[in-house]
């Protein structure tokens, strides 16, 4: 068995983009900056992942240096994570993401995003949000974080 835990935080987008969390559109501008789509819960997830495994972080295997995943979406990364770790001969028994952050309020599509990310995964994905009563830079709506826990057997 293995676990690893892995952080991923955002700055929200000074240029119209998409909101990506959870593998899920939540507003069509007012999105998180980044190099891929910034869906932070994603992130975390596959981060956690390829951590677990001792494959890498998502910054070397998926890095900014790559071109390639430019512009990609959280399931894509999130997907090839997967298959990266499945590759590797491990088994996912689940995973666990905290969000943080003042926006958008995620409760009304919580199921939505634990079964689409459930779906990718092919394991358990359960998700939780919370804020940080006005702390920090999330607090200030600065942006967005997520804390992801992924659990690997082999």
């Amino acid at each position: 068995m293995r676990v690893a835990t892995a952080i991923d935080v955002h700055a929200f987008a000074t240029e119209p983009r998409p909101l990506m969390l959870a593998c899920l559109e939540f507003a069509p501008t007012g999105g998180l900056a980044g190099h891929s789509d910034a869906d932070v819960a994603a992130h975390a997830a596959a981060d956690a992942l390829l951590i677990a495994s001792g494959i890498g972080e998502l910054g070397t295997v998926f890095g900014t240096d790559r071109p390639e995943w430019a512009g990609a979406s959280g399931a894509a990364l999130l997907g090839e994570s997967v298959r990266f770790v499945r590759a590797a001969g491990w088994q996912i028994a689940n995973i666990s993401i905290q969000i943080i952050g003042q926006k958008p309020r995620f409760s009304p599509r919580k199921h939505e995003a634990q079964q689409v990310m459930s779906d990718i995964v092919g394991a358990p994905v359960l998700i939780a949000a919370t804020t940080t009563d006005g702390l920090g830079s999330l607090g200030r709506i600065e942006g967005i974080g997520a804390l992801a826990t992924a659990l690997l057997t082999d």
